[in-house]
């Protein structure tokens, strides 16, 4: 850069040797054709053509210059014509400034001699200086000049300036500069350079020191201080920018500064309190976001947030949020819009129509009413109707309760149905006793307005008289449709018998005693209160035996003939309890029957070893069993009493044991007594009665031996 003028010494001698060596640029020029002699000298020989390699204007930041010219000879000179070519350089005062060292050569003419540099070894001052030259022959030609204008001198830094904040994808940021602060070269600004990338700095002219002109974007000098910089993808832009003299050179730092440029339209949710239908006023909250340049409030210009129910004024609030209240029953359109930190908006042109949602409020009670009558095929079904002209009664909400009229006492909700606007229940009327209910009926609409009611819907009281079904009723008892027994009484040391048949189940009797192992029938009739049988109806029959048993209670179903009868056969078991009943149905009552006990005896077996027993001899062995059909015997057993008896006395008990799990036992007696010899004994096992044990006291056939 700063190899000023300085050369210019060294490459005159360079050009002189040349010429002398007589090759090079000191070539001889061919003669042209035809020429008939050839001239020796020139008195004067003159230089034409003087010009720089650049632009005679240009300014260079080095002291080394491309200079050509020349030569203005008449025909078939000869090539001794021309001696030396001699230069100086003057000063902007017109003072030699430097004397180059002459450049020598044939006195032949040279058509086109280039002098390649100009330098001198002292460092000039940048300006203009000038170049004179000319040749000799033998004499001096005319002195011919040339300006040449050296500057070194960097300009100081620039500053580029853009708006601050972000700009909108649509808008073309303008850059300004601050030119270099002074004083300035002295071949002055060109103008700057600079340099646009996204995400981080770039240098705006290739070379270090340098600018070329077509790198260099803005050439009004000093003045030409802005320039647009188009429409820039969305993102962060870094500008550098330098100054550049008419040398060409640049600042020595680039100085940088950010763009930001925004080309996305905010994004908003409205977000309202419930969700559908609601029955109050509804807050809705507009909320906008913005990835890049934000929605955060920042003064008149900043990012707004409006809002605007049913095309009515907005409300605009600063920042990222505004809410409103919706009031008033019906169907309402609620719009949102915003502006970005940017300036882009949403929500307020064709290209961005607003984020919308609606609001639907209904603030009015549905009207709820049962119906004006019941329907005689389902006198347990109550009905009521649920209406509502905006939102519409809700499908899956809404109840029917009962309580005894007048008691005062909290509804009782029932099973209800929602379905259609209506609301159905089943009254289970065989649960509640006989009287007067009132009935209460709330229904919802979607928005969740509740409405209640105890009125049909032509104004009566909603009353239902209990038992509103045809009541029924089970007579039951022992045998089939008659019953037919040996009714005995004991006499004396008998019994006498005799055969009774009874048709009416209240006169049968309502608990049995049969021997174990032993079923037994019973029946009964379905009738209305007013006594007509009730035919082809399911009559269960239940079966709850006693305690310790381990059978499970039975349940059978019988259906009634022609006349409301029905029979059946209790299996052999343990004693229980035996009921039938009848479940009802949509116009019958439920009904039960009167308990019937049937008692089973239990079952003893003994036999003896022997029929007769030696007095002082062996003993006799009793053994025997104890039946358990149903139950189950602990493994400690049951006890079992041994009785016996003479001839004329009573049953005299005299030893008690324990059988075994299965039942099973056994006990040895001797006779020892010589008062036994000859006497014939009864002996007889007695289960006695046992918590527990699901059958009856009971005795064995007795057995006798007879002592000898």
């Amino acid at each position: 850069m700063s190899r000023a003028l300085n050369a210019l010494a060294a490459a005159l001698a360079t050009l002189a040797a040349l010429l002398a060596s007589g090759t090079g640029l000191g070539a001889s020029a061919a003669a042209e054709p035809g020429a008939a002699t050839l001239l020796d000298t020139v008195a004067a020989p003159r230089l034409t053509g003087l010009k720089l390699g650049t632009s005679e204007t240009a300014w260079q930041p080095e002291n080394r210059f491309d200079v050509y010219w020349n030569f203005d000879l008449p025909p078939n000179t000869s090539k001794n014509a021309i001696q030396v070519v001699r230069s100086q350089i003057l000063d902007a005062s017109r003072k030699v400034f430097h004397t180059p060292t002459p450049l020598l050569g044939p006195a032949e003419g040279i058509p086109n001699l280039k002098v390649t540099s100009v330098q001198r070894s002292e460092r000039p001052s940048p300006g203009e200086y000038v170049l004179q030259v000319w040749a000799t022959g033998t004499s001096d030609g005319p002195t011919e000049e040339i300006v040449l204008r050296f500057d070194d001198r960097r300009p100081a830094t620039a500053t580029p300036h853009l708006p601050s904040g972000w700009i909108r994808g649509d808008v073309e940021p303008v850059l300004e500069i601050t030119p270099p602060a002074g004083p300035q070269p002295v071949s002055g600004i060109r103008g700057y350079a600079i340099s646009i990338r996204p995400g981080g700095a770039a240098p705006p002219c290739a070379g270090p020191d340098l600018c070329s002109l077509a790198e260099t974007d803005l050439r009004g000098g000093l003045a030409g201080d802005s320039l647009g910089l188009g429409l820039l993808a969305e993102g962060v832009h870094v500008v550098s920018v330098v100054a550049v003299s008419n040398s060409g050179l640049r600042s020595p730092q680039a100085h940088s500064t950010e763009v930001w440029i925004d080309a996305t339209r905010p994004d908003i949710a409205l977000q309202a309190d419930g969700a559908g239908w609601s029955r109050e006023p509804v807050r809705v909250l507009a909320k906008a976001t913005d990835a890049l340049s934000g929605m955060v409030a920042s003064g008149p210009a900043g990012p707004t947030t409006s809002i605007a129910v049913d095309g009515g004024p907005r409300a605009v609030a600063k920042g990222d949020e505004v809410a409103a209240m919706v009031t008033g029953s019906g169907v309402h359109t609620v719009a949102a819009s915003a502006r970005d930190a940017a300036g882009n908006v949403r929500g307020e042109d064709l290209a961005s129509p607003p984020q919308t949602t609606v609001v639907r409020i209904d603030e009015k009670l549905p009207a709820v009413a049962f119906s004006a009558s019941e329907d005689p095929a389902e006198p347990e079904l109550v009905e009521a109707t649920v209406r509502d002209t905006l939102s519409g009664p809700d499908l899956g909400r809404g109840s029917i309760a009962v309580r005894p009229l007048g008691s005062g006492r909290p509804f009782e909700p029932l099973a209800t149905t929602a379905s259609q606007g209506r609301l159905t229940a089943r009254w289970d009327s065989d649960s509640y006793p006989d009287g007067r209910y009132e009935f209460r009926v709330t229904g919802f609409d979607l928005a969740g307005n509740a409405a209640s009611s105890t009125l049909r819907a032509n104004g009566v009281d909603m009353v239902l008289s209990n038992p509103v079904k045809v009541p029924t009723a089970i007579r039951f008892g022992f045998g089939g449709k008659t019953l037919v027994w040996q009714r005995c009484v004991r006499s004396g040391e008998g019994r006498r018998c005799h055969r009774e048949v009874v048709e009416g189940f209240a006169k049968r009797p309502a608990a049995r005693v049969v021997p174990y192992g032993q079923g037994l029938q019973v029946g009964g009739r379905l009738v209305s209160a007013a006594g007509a049988p009730l035919a082809g109806h399911p009559v269960e029959l239940i079966e709850t035996f006693d305690a310790g048993a381990t059978t499970a209670p039975r349940r059978a179903k019988v259906e009634t003939d022609a006349d409301g009868y029905f029979t059946a056969r209790l299996e052999p078991g343990p004693s229980r309890h035996v009921e039938a009943h009848f479940s009802g149905n949509h116009i019958l009552t439920r009904g039960a029957s009167r308990g019937l006990r049937l008692a089973v005896q239990t079952s003893v077996r003994l036999r003896a070893s022997s029929a007769s027993a030696a007095i002082g001899g062996d003993p006799v062995v009793f053994s025997g069993r104890v039946g358990h059909l149903g139950t189950a015997i602990p493994s400690y057993g049951r006890p079992v009493q041994f009785q016996f008896r003479l001839p004329g006395t009573s049953w005299t008990e005299f030893r008690t044991v324990q059988t075994d799990a299965s039942g099973r036992f056994h006990f040895p007696y001797a006779f020892s007594d010589d008062d036994s010899r000859g006497v014939r004994f009864l002996f007889r096992a007695y289960a006695p009665p046992q918590p527990g044990w699901p059958y009856e006291p009971a005795v064995s056939r007795p057995v006798a031996v007879t002592g000898r």
